[in-house]
C-alpha cells in the first residue's frame, strides 16, 4: 500500500524543506508534514503546495503526539546534520541528532499506523584515515574519524536505526549516506571552503573527493518516499577529483600549510564565522573518501544525472566564482593567513 501520510524532519534546512515542497507539489499523499524549530525559508513556503509546516522540536516527546494523532505512516529523517557550513554550538547540534532521533524514533515505534522509515545519513560514517581501503562499501566498518565530532553523531543515529528495525521489522526502514553535498543552491561546508580566495591545505596531502550534486540527493530522497526501497545505500556521483583539481577548477589559491599548524587556521576561520573547518573535514582533506555506488544503481534503481567534475563545476557557476588573479594581494593574503596561524601557536 502507497504511504498516504508523510511526516519530513528539518525541513528549515535547504534540502529537507525543497523535499517538502515537491513532496507538497504532487498528489500521492493524503497529507505531507513538515516539522522543524525554524519555519522554512521563504522560497519554499512560497512552493509548499498542498504541504503545510508545525513548528515542532523532534527532541521533544511531543513528537509523538505529533505522529499519532496525524496517523503518519512514513517518517523521513532529513534533520539530522554531519558537517555544519559554518560555526555552530557542538552541543545544540548534538541535541538534534541524538537526542531528536532517539524521540523520534520512539515515536515510530510506538505508532501503530507506521510502515515507512527513510533516513538521511553521511558517507562520513566510515571516516577517514591512512589504512582506509580506497572505496567504501555499504558493509565497510564505521570508523568516525573523531570520537566526539558530528560523524559519531551519524553512526549513533545509524545504531539506534538498526534497534528500531530489530523492535518493528514490519517498518521498511531505507538509510542513504550522502557523500559532501554540492550545488549552486545549497550552503555546505564545502561550498563555503572552495570560495575562499585563499584555501589552506594540508602540506603534502591531494585527497580524492566524491560529490553529489543536491538535485540528485533530492531525487534520491524523493524516490525513497515514493517506493519501497529498503535498505542501506551508498549515495555519490560517478567520478573524483582531487583537491588540488577542485581547487583549479574554482579558481581559487591553494595554500599549503604543515599539519601542525591546521589547527590554528582551523580556528581563525572558525573565529572569523567564515567556515567550519573542524577535525572531520580536515581528516577528509588529507586522506579523502570514495564509496562505492554499486548498489544504489542495481539495487535502488538510481543513477545519479550529476557526476562529480559535473557537479563541482555547477556550483563553481552558480555562485558566480571567478578566478583570482592578483598575484600581489594573494602573496599579501596568503602572508596573513600564515602569520596569524604562526602567533596563535604561541
Amino acid at each position: 500500500m502507497p504511504p498516504k501520510i508523510v511526516l519530513v524532519t528539518g525541513v528549515a534546512s535547504e534540502l529537507g524543506g525543497r523535499l517538502l515542497a515537491r513532496l507538497g507539489s504532487g498528489t500521492e499523499f493524503d497529507r505531507v508534514i513538515g516539522v522543524d524549530t525554524r519555519a522554512p525559508g521563504k522560497q519554499v513556503l512560497r512552493r509548499l503546495g498542498r504541504a503545510e509546516f508545525v513548528r515542532a522540536d523532534i527532541r521533544n516527546p511531543l513528537i509523538a503526539k505529533v505522529i499519532t494523532d496525524a496517523r503518519v505512516d512514513t517518517v523521513v529523517h532529513c534533520a539530522t546534520t554531519c558537517h555544519p557550513a559554518g560555526p555552530a554550538r557542538r552541543s545544540a547540534i548534538k541535541e538534534v541528532n541524538v537526542i531528536g532521533t532517539m524521540r523520534l524514533l520512539a515515536a515510530c515505534q510506538r505508532s501503530p499506523w507506521m510502515r515507512k522509515l527513510v533516513v538521511k545519513s553521511t558517507a562520513a560514517v566510515y571516516g577517514s584515515g591512512p589504512g582506509s581501503p580506497a572505496v567504501f562499501t555499504e558493509d565497510s566498518e564505521l570508523i568516525p574519524t573523531s570520537s566526539s565530532g558530528h560523524a559519531k553523531d551519524a553512526v549513533e543515529v545509524e545504531g539506534y536505526v538498526r534497534g528500531l528495525s530489530r523492535r518493528r521489522p514490519d517498518i521498511g526502514v531505507t538509510t542513504v549516506r550522502f557523500t559532501n553535498v554540492i550545488g549552486p543552491d545549497v550552503d555546505t561546508v564545502l561550498a563555503r571552503y572552495f570560495a575562499l580566495p585563499v584555501v589552506p591545505t594540508v602540506l603534502g596531502f591531494d585527497a580524492r573527493l566524491q560529490l553529489l550534486h543536491s538535485s540528485d540527493a533530492l531525487s534520491v530522497l524523493e524516490l525513497a518516499t515514493l517506493e519501497d526501497r529498503p535498505g542501506v545505500f551508498n549515495v555519490g556521483a560517478d567520478g573524483v577529483l582531487t583537491l588540488s583539481q577542485a581547487i583549479r577548477r574554482a579558481g581559487r589559491a591553494e595554500l599549503p600549510v604543515p599539519r601542525s599548524v591546521v589547527p590554528s587556521v582551523a580556528k581563525l576561520l572558525r573565529g572569523a564565522r567564515v567556515v567550519d573547518f573542524s577535525e572531520d573535514q580536515v581528516r577528509l582533506l588529507n586522506f579523502g573518501r570514495v564509496v562505492d555506488t554499486t548498489r544504489l544503481t542495481e539495487e535502488f534503481g538510481y543513477r545519479p544525472r550529476w557526476t562529480t567534475k559535473a557537479a563541482f563545476d555547477d556550483y563553481v557557476r552558480g555562485r558566480g566564482l571567478r578566478p583570482v588573479l592578483d598575484g600581489e594581494k594573494l602573496a599579501a593574503a596568503a602572508g596573513k593567513v600564515l602569520s596569524a596561524a604562526g602567533h596563535a601557536r604561541l
